[in-house]
């Protein structure tokens, strides 16, 4: 009971000097807004990120000398070979579930009136099942293309619409230069991506288009890489671990001579940056709660002052020191706490309008929630306790004749 009343006077105490009380609360609402926005906004980051990797696919990863390693540097018996490819999808088919070289080319091309550039990158069939691209005219560069090498291309849909001003150009022709060598390329294929938070951030110039791999290789077979999709039966790092070993084996080279990326390590580094930088931001963000906390006492100490006689009359009655400290340890929490309510709430608004505005779904962890609200009490309660042992320390009689 004695604990209901104690907080029927310090909602009492509250409501009869509210302004005083809302700008006491200022800086504990600036300060959770602010730490709840942060977290919030760098939450929803993390989940946008995380579902644009997966998009490209999680079990992607590329294998390639490790310079740092190669003491003698890489010689040309160190790069892939086609037959290198090959015997590993054959030595792991279950883990292998796609395998080619790293092949790129750029290319200057003029169709009628209209010109423009191609980034030609080098597929194997079945690229398209494990990326985030839909063929939305024809098809996708398939087996019978990569073995007989056939001048095939996939474009994109803008490349469509720039260049003959429709979106389905299947069985035109692509005039390209490859290896300085003049190709025309076939169109079997017209693909889109879905929009993502990254689309505008692509500045190329150029259009990304897709041909047999084994065309961008004429007289030299070899590649610094080998891209790999792998199955999710078993931990990544372990897989890659295993299809090193091997290649370092046939390569007649140390297992620290090759080394690899994955979608999933880049994915936990960039994590890891984004975590790091949300707590940076968050830190120097809970500075304001601190102020907050100094405004609640100063605050408080002011209402001990001004309450000396009431504090003199309830002793006199037979209060006892520690129900004094009570009574202004929680109206000084509950203080806080509004705030920090106030505060979660402008901090989630924050975030949603924020995140909205990037359209990006917000996303909004219920334990922050609840740490943020637990914390700003904490402070209310660190930063009242002077005051509520100085109004509890009081001498009776000297309160009593306090004008």
């Amino acid at each position: 009971m004695l604990l209901i009343e104690n907080i029927k006077l310090a909602i009492s105490a509250i409501r009869s000097n509210k302004m005083r009380s809302c700008l006491t609360m200022l800086g504990i609402i600036i300060g959770i807004s602010s730490v709840i926005a942060i977290t919030s906004i760098g939450a929803s980051a993390k989940a946008a990120v995380g579902k644009e990797f997966e998009a490209v696919g999680m079990n992607y990863m590329y294998i390639y000398p490790n310079w740092q390693a190669a003491e003698d540097g890489v010689e040309y018996s160190d790069l892939f070979m086609p037959d290198d490819i090959e015997a590993l999808h054959n030595r792991f088919p279950e883990y292998v579930l796609y395998s080619a070289p790293y092949a790129t080319a750029n290319s200057d091309t003029k169709i009628g009136r209209q010109t423009g550039k191609l980034q030609l990158y080098g597929v194997n069939a079945g690229y398209h099942n494990f990326t985030n691209m839909n063929i939305i005219h024809g098809r996708m560069i398939n087996q019978s293309d990569v073995d007989g090498e056939r001048d095939r291309i996939v474009i994109d849909k803008k490349a469509a619409l720039h260049f003959f001003n429709r979106e389905d150009p299947i069985g035109e022709t692509i005039g390209v230069v490859i290896n300085n060598e003049m190709k025309d390329l076939t169109i079997i294929g017209v693909y889109e991506v879905p929009p993502s938070i990254f689309s505008g951030l692509d500045m190329r110039d150029s259009f990304l288009t897709y041909v047999p791999y084994p065309i961008l290789q004429t007289g030299d077979p070899a590649s610094y890489y080998i891209e790999l999709y792998v199955s999710n039966k078993k931990d990544t790092n372990t897989i890659a671990m295993e299809l090193i070993r091997y290649l370092a084996r046939i390569k007649d080279r140390d297992p620290e001579f090759y080394t690899y990326q994955s979608a999933e390590s880049q994915l936990t580094q960039v994590n890891s940056m984004l975590g790091t930088v949300s707590i940076a931001i968050g830190a120097i963000a809970a500075i304001s709660l601190v102020v907050g906390g100094i405004g609640i006492m100063n605050i408080m100490l002011v209402s001990v002052t001004e309450r000396t006689r009431e504090i003199g009359i309830r002793k006199s009655l037979g209060a006892r020191t520690r129900d004094i400290l009570m009574q202004f340890l929680i109206e000084a929490m509950i203080i806080s706490a509004i705030g920090g309510i106030i505060g979660t709430a402008l901090g989630i608004t924050i975030a949603g309008a924020g995140m909205s505005f990037a359209q990006i779904d917000v996303v909004i962890d219920p334990k922050i929630i609840v740490l943020a609200v637990a914390f700003s009490a904490m402070v209310g309660m660190f930063f009242g306790l002077y005051p509520a042992r100085k109004a509890a320390k009081l001498d009776p009689i000297e309160a009593l004749r306090y004008e």
